[in-house]
């Protein structure tokens, strides 16, 4: 049996989407209607305010009235929430809470499918960037993570699946497999050889060898493996695809896996990058830097962050 983004998924897609009245997070919520399957969902619109800041010296009172007005507030967010749906959204709830905003979204997400949130992009600031609660859920969710941005495509999407061969990978084509609408839509399965002496500084002289001293060295003989690994693991992501009309590519690069992914989905103009987190047990990346979290930050357009499956008893 598992737990995490492997657990079956039931009728309907049951999605948590977080709502603060900010723009981002309207274009979080208008991103998901339109990526998650129309058919059979749930999504639960959330907004949470905040507790009361600083020290309590105001008595029931004003602890009463502070508690009407951001209750208000947030009932005025939810109200506008509904009204920004541009697509059929199927089943919606909305939902109001008092609490740590990222506190009760780690929470609450083991009820869901998917949680989604939103963040900086550049159509609105000209810079990207997850906020602080946008950042605690992306680190700390048990569950499969959208970060939403605003789609480029008026029609179909363009997909940027990365794929290691990890279960974390798998995971992650698994569920855009299960939870989105792919109808129409193209994705590219992008494999990143990762060569290790590029983090040792040897890139430049590596790059001095001629072919025929890359061929005989044991460097160009691991290069060859690292790239004959990616081609598994493209074709093994490819045959969890199951959506006939869903147009599939595939490439393998060399190099830092989040910088060749952010430089792809940007010049490639994705509607949607899909990566895989393996989590601290995965020492490389531990040392090297989170590639999901780097690319959730950075990227021009909506993340989705999966976990690596975890089995329990």
């Amino acid at each position: 049996m598992t737990s995490g983004s492997q657990r079956a998924f039931s009728v309907f897609v049951k999605a948590l989407i977080a709502v603060d009245g900010s723009a981002e997070s309207t274009t979080a919520l208008q991103t998901a209607a339109r990526l998650l399957h129309s058919a059979d969902r749930k999504l639960e619109v959330l907004c949470v305010a905040p507790e009361m800041p600083g020290r309590n010296t105001s008595g029931r009172a004003g602890r009463t009235r502070y508690r009407q007005r951001i209750l208000a507030e947030a009932s005025r967010i939810l109200e506008e929430a509904a009204a920004s749906f541009t697509t059929r959204a199927g089943i919606v709830n909305y939902q109001k809470q008092i609490g740590s905003p990222s506190g009760v979204i780690v929470d609450k997400a083991a009820d869901y499918d998917i949680v989604v949130v939103g963040a900086r992009g550049r159509e609105m600031t000209g810079e990207l960037g997850l906020g602080p609660v946008a950042s605690r859920v992306v680190e700390h969710a048990p569950m499969p993570v959208l970060v939403g941005r605003a789609l480029r495509s008026e029609e179909g999407i363009r997909i940027l699946a990365a794929v290691d061969g990890s279960a974390a990978s798998l995971a992650a084509v698994e569920t855009l497999d299960s939870l989105f609408d792919l109808d129409s839509g193209e994705i590219c399965l992008m494999h990143v050889a990762e060569t290790p002496w590029l983090h040792l500084g040897l890139e430049e002289d590596w790059q001095t060898y001629s072919e025929e001293d890359k061929d005989s060295s044991e460097e160009g003989s691991l290069e060859r493996e690292l790239v004959r690994e990616g081609e598994i693991a493209v074709e093994q992501a490819r045959k969890l695809l199951h959506n006939r009309r869903l147009s599939v590519s595939t490439r393998i690069d060399q190099g830092d896996p989040a910088n060749e992914i952010l430089s792809e989905a940007e010049s490639g103009q994705y509607d949607l990058v899909v990566v895989g987190a393996t989590g601290t047990r995965d020492l490389k990346h531990s040392m090297l830097g989170s590639v999901s979290f780097k690319v959730a930050w950075n990227a021009p357009c909506s993340v989705l962050i999966v976990r690596e499956p975890e089995q329990v008893a």
